[in-house]
């Protein structure tokens, strides 16, 4: 796949517009600590849920999605329910209520007020810390080789590498797609701090709402119904299931049904269950000190840091599966006319 001059310049665009946004609040973000980490608390709830939201529109869940979606069918709602993605139900109704009436600055700094000053907090300090670092280095770790192996297919290496003045190996140019990106979103982090985030974010969404109705589109003009029940297995179009997954792919795709035999989702019954005891108990246990708790804790007010919550997953849903099911059928319409 190759892009276009106008594609390119696309994407140029769009790196400079992320540096100039920094550059442009990061004076603003220099006045205090509360402003550089919290964006002095002015920001809206809105622009903070769609900052949130497209935090969780990353490239690397959304294309492990779209795998789901065309293996699974409809069925594959079920699966992100492991994450969980209905802990914002629990935000809105009271953590983050609680998270924001404190007013600390951090994730880490919360736990005094979860857990006192004594001993047992100051351990549960360090080891929110640590979890917090390992947690970032495996955010980074999860867009960075996503991002790689992406931008590998649509920008190739061999137009990329007449300018690089170093020879790569073939198996390490996704690692340098992902510094160049990654490097990109540290700058106008480190510049902007809150702010700078909250505002890349917002044009983020933008952008991917966008895409994703397009390719939706593109997908509904492309695939008939017709195809859709010719190509897919029984129980592909619909979300209910029975004790077991039943669906079955032998006839049509026998590398894929052999993959999906090495999943854990064909009793889903039982998986659907644990899911839902899992993701319970873990968004009551309450708030992780993410990117999540860090938005709750910008907002202007207790109740705008649960309107916050409550908006996140309303509006992410509806752009992310249009993507979704978009790339699912124009899947259904190539291996289709491949045979």
């Amino acid at each position: 796949m190759k892009l276009h001059e106008i594609d390119i310049l696309i994407i140029c665009a769009y790196l400079i517009a992320m540096i100039v946004i920094g550059l442009i609040l990061k004076k603003r973000a220099a006045q205090n600590m509360d402003s550089y980490f919290l964006g002095g608390k002015s920001l809206p709830f809105y622009m903070l849920g769609l900052s949130n939201a497209s935090g969780m529109f990353d490239i690397t869940g959304t294309m492990l999605m779209v795998y789901w979606a065309f293996a699974y069918g409809f069925k594959s709602l079920w699966i992100p329910w492991l994450w969980p993605v209905f802990n914002q139900i629990f935000l809105m109704v009271y953590l983050s209520v609680w998270l924001r009436r404190s007013n600390v600055l951090t994730g880490a700094e919360w736990i005094k007020t979860r857990f006192g000053k004594g001993k047992g907090s100051t351990l549960s300090h360090t080891i929110v810390i640590i979890f917090a670092l390992l947690s970032v280095l495996g955010f980074l770790s999860y867009g960075f080789i996503g991002i790689g192996k992406f931008m590998e297919i649509f920008i190739p290496w061999e137009v990329v590498s007449p300018f690089i003045p170093f020879n790569v190996p073939a198996e390490y140019v996704p690692h340098v797609y992902g510094i160049f990106f990654t490097t990109i979103a540290t700058f106008y982090v480190m510049l902007g701090g809150m702010l700078s985030i909250v505002w890349t974010d917002v044009v983020q969404f933008l952008i991917m709402t966008v895409a994703g109705i397009v390719i939706v589109v593109i997908g509904m003009q492309m695939v008939a119904p017709d195809m859709i029940h010719s190509f897919v297995p029984a129980g592909w179009d619909s979300p209910f299931f029975g004790w077991t997954l039943d669906i079955d792919w032998s006839s049509r795709m026998s590398l894929l049904t052999e993959r999906m035999a090495n999943e854990p989702y064909s009793l889903i019954s039982i998986f659907v269950m644990m899911a839902l005891l899992k993701g319970i108990f873990m968004s009551m246990a309450g708030p992780a000190p993410n990117y999540d708790m860090q938005k709750i804790l910008s907002c202007k007010s207790p109740k705008e840091a649960a309107m916050m919550s409550g908006s996140v997953s309303v509006v992410l849903l509806i752009p992310r599966y249009l993507m979704i099911m978009g790339f699912a059928l124009l899947a259904i319409y190539f291996f289709k006319e491949d045979g």
